[in-house]
């Protein structure tokens, strides 16, 4: 494209401003990520919390300082579609030799999107294709380091992975935990080691993975043409030192750990595809978008399912419909049944018995993102002025969105344009679940249901509304919380008993004869509206009696308070060592947060 060089050279610069708000944003990402090692070595877990929570704002901060800077340095208002085709291609050009091109492309759509109107939203004008190849991008170090058993032996190649972190802090005792992981991928592989290959090697990422009180090691053994995924948690102990808690080499199981029901990772990471794509031969079947979010590259992950989205359009034919269970008073909510995901829209108006409003509700799913979800709140992909083919929308669904949501649609011919909405992952409602499930399943469904309310206590959120269809089943089994439009921080909540009565005539009445603020909640209470049925309430008050009493709550308020951060283990407590192997020291079994 030939442009008169006055307007080249505002193409250039309008490429280049764009390209350096980028790199300021990952500078700062980068450094944040990469000081979790440090807050790992100092037990500093509130500023690990804390610099989670920050870091996820950073990327709007610079997409806001971007826009403002083309509006004031370029009026950007006013350029003509030959300069904004031109800074495209010359952006292009930037990224040829750059660390994380996919990521720089995703910045250029996220600022031209807040200047430019919906019809320049194709390829000519941003990325709605990936212009450069992430693949073979060469990192400094490498991504992933190679160790190699038949030169060294395996248990000094094992021990050898974890010297080479350079923790600061020293091991309790690393060949314990070392012959703890050698026994652990005995009988991983059936009690007796297979033939010993020549290109024998374990391939370990060379950042550790960071999130709560925990570091983990990501890697892989290749054996001939065999690979066995592993991921290895690293805690400290009651005593301050370091300590292998377990190994799981299940690649089921190191999918669940990258499962957006639970915090984003901390990791340093100059070249981020290298370690999705590392990621992905461990994981195959989990979506890069999934990866890249739980990374804590949030923006990346939207750009990636949407692109998946509208693949997935092109090659299926069912529509839009409304998503199964009892329909919500805040959130209209509809799926398309081949793809698994639902999409969630702020209705207009409300329900009667909600005290809300739109701009509380989004502040509750923007809290979901910052805190730590334990792995029982989903998280959500938060998008506005996503444009659908209106002919994939069942009839009944359309006419419920021109009565419920009407302010959040827009049609433009062919096209139906979501004005915001929020978009997770489909699980089975709750009630929808236990209506059909056996005395076993209902036994099962219940104790998780108890603990997703009581890890999330703990973690200081109190989900609100705790009626089984807030609630979802995971393919795993696992209880998933996901309305979030009355949820609160456990320590914002005033936990009260019911005072007695002043006669039995009040008692009788059914009347309120007491005082209720907006956050005073009943723990008593609970049982008249969650436990009507006989299997479900039986139960209930075998696992989780407790939470019916304020004690419970009030005490876990406090611990909140002192500044006590709780363990959460992401995987079952007999796949530990010290529980597996018989290691009973109490630092080993009772400490240490995953």
């Amino acid at each position: 494209m030939n442009l008169p060089a006055g307007q080249n050279q505002v193409a250039q610069a309008i490429a280049h401003a764009l390209i350096d708000g980028f790199d300021k944003h990952y500078s700062r990402f980068r450094a944040s990520s990469a000081q979790a090692k440090q807050r790992f070595e100092e037990a500093d877990w509130a500023g690990q919390q804390r610099c989670i929570r920050e870091r996820i704002q950073f990327y709007d901060d610079r997409v806001r300082e971007c826009v403002e800077r083309l509006h004031s340095e370029f009026h950007a208002d006013s350029l003509d579609d030959n300069t904004w085709q031109q800074a495209k291609l010359l952006y292009i050009g930037l990224l040829v030799n750059h660390r994380q091109p996919e990521l720089a492309e995703t910045f250029f759509n996220s600022v031209t999107t807040k200047i430019l109107h919906r019809k320049y939203f194709h390829n000519d004008f941003i990325f709605v294709r990936p212009a450069i190849s992430t693949e073979l991008i060469e990192s400094n170090p490498p991504t992933w380091r190679s160790y190699y058993p038949n030169q060294t032996g395996l248990r000094a190649a094992v021990k050898q992975i974890f010297i080479d972190f350079d923790w600061q802090r020293r091991f309790t005792d690393l060949d314990r935990d070392v012959d703890y992981i050698v026994r652990a991928a005995l009988e991983h592989v059936g009690g007796e080691w297979p033939a010993r290959e020549a290109n024998l090697q374990i391939q370990v990422l060379n950042s550790a993975y960071y999130r709560n009180k925990a570091a983990y090691v990501i890697g892989k053994a290749i054996n001939g043409h065999n690979e066995y995924p592993f991921m290895v948690t690293v805690l400290h102990d009651r005593k301050g030192g370091l300590f292998l808690d377990t190994i799981l080499l299940e690649p089921w199981r190191v999918s669940v750990m990258f499962s957006l029901s639970r915090a984003y990772f901390m990791a340093d990471m100059q070249v981020p595809s290298a370690n999705v794509n590392f990621l992905r031969t461990l994981m195959p079947k989990k979506p890069q978008s999934e990866l890249y979010t739980m990374l804590g590259l949030a923006k990346q992950g939207k750009t990636m399912f949407f692109r998946d989205l509208i693949n997935h359009l092109r090659h299926s034919n069912d529509n839009f419909v409304e998503a199964p269970g009892i329909r919500g008073l805040v959130m209209l909510v509809f799926m398309l049944p081949s793809y698994p995901y639902v999409i969630k829209i702020i209705k207009d108006t409300f329900g009667s018995s909600k005290d809300t409003d739109r701009a509380t509700v989004k502040k509750k799913f923007l809290m979901v993102k910052q805190v730590d979800r334990v792995g029982r709140m989903a998280d959500t992909i938060e998008y506005s002025d996503i444009a659908l083919p209106a002919h994939r929308f069942s009839p009944e669904l359309l006419e419920q969105l021109d009565q419920l949501a009407p302010s959040m649609i827009e049609r433009d011919g062919d096209t139906l344009v979501i004005r915001h909405c929020y978009i997770e992952r489909r699980m089975i409602p709750l009630n929808i679940y236990l209506e059909t499930a056996n005395e076993e399943q209902i036994d099962h469904a219940v104790y998780e249901y108890g603990n997703a309310i009581r890890e999330l206590a703990v973690a200081n959120i109190f989900p609100g509304d705790l009626l089984w269809k807030n609630f979802g089943v995971t393919r795993y089994g696992r209880v998933v919380f996901y309305d979030y439009d009355e949820i609160e921080f456990l320590t914002d909540c005033n936990f009260r008993r019911i005072p007695p009565a002043p006669s039995p005539e009040y008692e009788m009445s059914g009347e309120v004869w007491y005082s209720v603020q907006r956050n005073d909640i009943f723990p008593e209470e609970f049982a008249t509206f969650l436990l009507s049925t006989p299997k479900v309430r039986a139960a209930f008050l075998k696992y989780h009696r407790d939470l019916l009493d304020v004690k419970f709550w009030q005490e876990t308020q406090q611990r909140i308070r002192d500044g006590y951060i709780q363990d959460f283990f992401p995987y079952p407590e007999e796949l530990r060592f010290a529980r597996r192997f018989g290691h009973l020291q109490g630092q080993q079994v009772a400490t240490g947060g995953a």
